[in-house]
């Protein structure tokens, strides 16, 4: 069976699917690997540790996909790509399969069975295939550092001879992976954290990195939370008591980092243009929710703009930037939820489709789609 990882060609996408490890591993359990040339780079990695591990370097996507029985991508394939692909071929990667149906369509026809890493269900068993938790991780880092670079001041207390420096205070909107690590990140600077999130029992974990936890309404939010561990979207009652709370912590605060997504929807307006226009000067928004819509509207995707004297970054997919470590961990995922699968007597994919994750994470086969949200 063979394995084959092409280069990514949605723009800004530096990551890729495999590392020289995962390649070791896939040849362990008996399959073949092809790389196409070229595909690691954006993530330091040579053609030639591909090749050392054991892979085929393919100079074409064409070639190595035309009898590819299996895909690992980061993203969702081009149109262009999906026409390249063997018929009945599985391909991984994330999908963002709920906001791309005409896409997930095309999939089906071809006749490919589709699993999308973002729908893997977050549970126990599927933490080490977890790739929203691993690349959030490293999000919630760079984006303090993002806010860090465009802050035009120090972030820890200085005392010295000529005066004493206060630290900067951050908010940090949804206590998430990407929230928790963005919180941790700022205290190993020396800064001032406040966390904010729907669901209070994330209040342990935010206190316990050092974070001091806003509350709203305890109350409200004893349902606030899916089976999933994602957030729900909150009543209107709410949303206004958050707004207020919000706007008087925002007052005090120097840099926002805004994390907050609900799944298959809009990100949550958390942070208004009335708020931006109370922030301090100087103050600076990093808004990782930019790709959904933006936690706050004055965001734009793809650019670092200046609005009302305050600096908001909307860098769109952080974990790109950061192309080395997210690789590794995207490809840890994809063998961690492709190795199950391997059917160790005909060394080819065996999926029980009775299997939690399986059932979560198929979005089409035998060319149709599948999955609960997309099936029609």
């Amino acid at each position: 069976m063979k394995i084959a990882v092409p280069k990514e060609r949605r723009e800004g996408e530096a990551r890729v699917a495999a590392s020289p490890d995962t390649v070791k591993k896939y040849i362990q359990l008996g399959l073949s690997v092809a790389v196409e040339a070229g595909a690691g780079l954006g993530a330091a990695i040579l053609d030639q540790a591909y090749a050392e591990a054991g892979a085929t370097i393919v100079a074409d996507a064409r070639t190595l996909l035309a009898d590819a029985d299996v895909v690992l991508k980061v993203q969702r394939p081009t149109d262009d790509e999906v026409g390249l692909y063997k018929e009945g071929a599985t391909v991984i990667a994330q999908m963002a399969a709920l906001t791309n149906r005409a896409l997930m369509d095309k999939l089906a026809a071809r006749k490919l069975t589709v699993f999308a890493m973002e729908l893997v269900p977050r549970i126990t068993r599927a933490q080490a295939m977890d790739v929203l938790s691993s690349q959030a991780n490293l999000a919630g880092y760079k984006a303090v550092l993002d806010a860090v670079h465009e802050f035009g001041r120090a972030v820890p207390m200085m005392m010295t001879a000529a005066g004493t420096i206060a630290p900067a205070r951050f908010l940090i909107l949804g206590a998430g992976v990407a929230g928790l690590q963005a919180i941790a990140t700022a205290k190993r600077l020396g800064g001032v954290v406040y966390a904010f999130d729907v669901r209070p029992a994330v209040k342990e974990q935010v206190e316990s990195l050092g974070g001091k936890f806003v509350e709203v309404d305890p109350e409200a939010t004893r349902d606030a939370e899916t089976k999933g561990g994602y957030a729900k979207e909150m009543d209107e009652d709410y949303k206004r008591k958050q707004a207020a709370k919000i706007a008087e912590t925002v007052r005090k605060t120097d840099i926002v980092i805004c994390t907050a997504l609900i799944p298959g929807k809009p990100a949550p307006v958390l942070i208004t243009e009335e708020m931006v226009k109370e922030m301090r000067e100087g103050s600076v928004i990093v808004d990782l929710a930019v790709e959904a819509g933006g936690n706050c509207p004055l965001s734009e995707f793809d650019r670092v703009v200046k609005k009302h004297g305050v600096t908001l970054v909307g860098h769109g997919n952080v974990p790109a930037r950061l192309a080395v470590d997210a690789s590794a961990l995207f490809a840890k995922n994809l063998l961690n939820f492709v190795t199950p699968l391997v059917d160790k007597e005909t060394k080819a994919l065996a999926f029980k489709w009775d299997d939690e994750i399986l059932k979560g994470a198929c979005v089409a086969r035998d060319g149709a789609l599948v999955h609960p949200a997309l099936a029609s």
